[in-house]
């Protein structure tokens, strides 16, 4: 295999999740034990053993790749992200940091990465400094001058590029370098925010608008860096938009939009965009632990961006926000509607004859509808702001007719009935009750559950013959 094909199949190698590279060493260890063609088992082996386990020194000591690496990153971690949403000005994948750091030891500063690597060794072996940060510091420089002389636009370039990774990576190339480069500037502006932004007031928005004059974070490359810090100590990120507006004179947005600090509105929108499509897919995979919470952020969000700014219909900002609410409308209003249904399933009185021997009610499908009322009793919170208030309030009106009824009748199907089926019927009042506790509250939920036991223990008197 020529070197070139060596350095692809490393370059896709250390993109691989700690676990994938853990069991394609297992795989091929395996193959290689069977007998079977060792050729390429091998070249793999030798590749994955070298991105995975630290080199040894001659002390003894270890150093990894990944140790290396995470101390060269240190200034990226407020901006990473996963790959599982679109980034935005301001974010760069966790995922390219491995192809640029394989890319800076191979081509954009060898010499430096093996003499960082070995200060790190003698470092630890002595216990005198466990972190260099005079040659760290020297080498996210000159890893920034190496990435711009790469990425820089103008000239043709393309080949080089290749080499660094796919498309994905070569974008995070500039954010990377400029966040290097102008990390002292981010650190001081960090360390004059305050822990926690209740609220992002005129006082607080003076504080961090002085705090922002440094020539460099005021370009077009790092604003977005200055802005996404400032969001992660908002109680609610939206607010940023509030910066632009104070920097803009007015809430018009294409006066805001004229501005450096437009950016902010951008972002807002994006990470709201996120937040939905987040939430979409919790709902739609049952997952209901951090739907209150995404809901409260999303409602919150649009309401303040819709009274906050002027935003015109038919503009690229109104247009964004219409679609982050139809998305949330269609995704809850989907939900909502299926609810019902659920409900009906598991309550409804069939005749006798018409339940098996054996019948049960499925006590995990009783909690998950339960969830799914509450969780449409949550949404009426949030119903005209998301646009579902006509569904909203229809469905849990519906809820409450219909559970209160069926409650009713299931109580008194105890009293009467086949003993065969008496097991299943109390489990089916068992579910209306827990219905009844999230849609009445506990009390009414408890004075049903008592008279369930009652009727329960009802002897029923043997019918006269005539």
């Amino acid at each position: 295999m020529s070197q070139r094909s060596i350095e692809r199949l490393r370059d896709y190698l250390v993109q691989l999740p700690p676990q994938a590279q853990a069991l394609l060493m297992r795989e091929f260890e395996r193959a290689i034990e069977r007998g079977e063609d060792a050729s390429v088992a091998t070249l793999v082996l030798d590749q994955l053993r070298q991105i995975t386990r630290p080199a040894e020194d001659g002390g003894g000591r270890r150093t990894s790749s990944g140790e290396s690496a995470r101390l060269l990153y240190r200034p990226l971690e407020p901006f990473l992200v996963g790959s599982n949403n679109p980034t935005r000005p301001g974010q760069i994948r966790r995922a390219s940091l491995m192809p640029v750091w394989t890319w800076l030891g191979r081509d954009g500063a060898p010499e430096l990465v093996r003499e960082y690597e070995a200060v790190l060794e003698r470092s630890s072996a002595s216990g005198t400094s466990p972190e260099p940060e005079s040659f760290v510091r020297k080498l996210q420089l000159a890893a920034a001058d190496a990435i711009f002389n790469i990425a820089a636009p103008g000239g043709d370039k393309q080949r080089a590029l290749a080499r660094v990774g796919p498309p994905d990576v070569i974008g995070d190339l500039l954010p990377i370098a400029s966040v290097f480069h102008a990390r002292e500037a981010l650190d001081a502006l960090s360390g004059r925010l305050p822990r926690y932004i209740q609220v992002f007031s005129d006082s607080q928005i003076a504080a961090i608008s002085a705090a922002l004059n440094a020539p460099i974070l005021q370009t077009p490359q790092m604003l977005p860096f200055a802005l996404s810090l400032i969001m992660q100590r908002l109680t609610a990120p939206w607010q940023i938009i509030r910066l632009a507006i104070k920097m803009a004179a007015s809430d018009d947005e294409v006066r805001v939009a004229a501005t450096p600090y437009g950016i902010a509105v951008t972002i807002a929108l994006h990470d709201l965009a996120c937040l939905a499509a987040t939430l979409r897919m919790d709902i739609r995979r049952g997952h209901f632990a951090n739907v209150a919470e995404n809901l409260k952020i999303l409602h919150e969000g649009v309401r303040g961006l819709r009274t906050e700014l002027d935003l015109r219909k038919e503009s690229t900002w109104g247009r964004q926000l219409a679609a982050i609410r139809a998305d949330i409308s269609s995704a809850l209003q989907s939900e909502i509607d299926s609810v019902p249904g659920r409900v009906r399933r598991i309550l409804r009185q069939r005749p006798d004859k018409d339940i098996p021997a054996g019948a049960s009610v499925d006590s995990s499908e009783v909690e998950e509808t339960a969830a799914l009322i509450d969780f449409v009793a949550l949404c009426r919170t949030y119903a005209s702001e998301l646009a579902i208030n006509e569904v909203t309030l229809r469905t849990y009106s519906e809820l409450q007719h219909y559970v209160e009824r069926a409650t009713e009748a299931l109580v008194q199907s105890l009293r009467g009935g086949d003993v065969r089926t008496r097991a299943y019927r109390q489990m089916q009042v068992s579910a209306a009750i827990r219905f009844c506790d999230v849609l009445f509250g506990h009390d009414y939920a408890s004075l049903m559950s008592r008279a369930a036991e009652n009727a329960a223990t009802v002897e029923r008197k043997p019918s006269r013959a005539g």
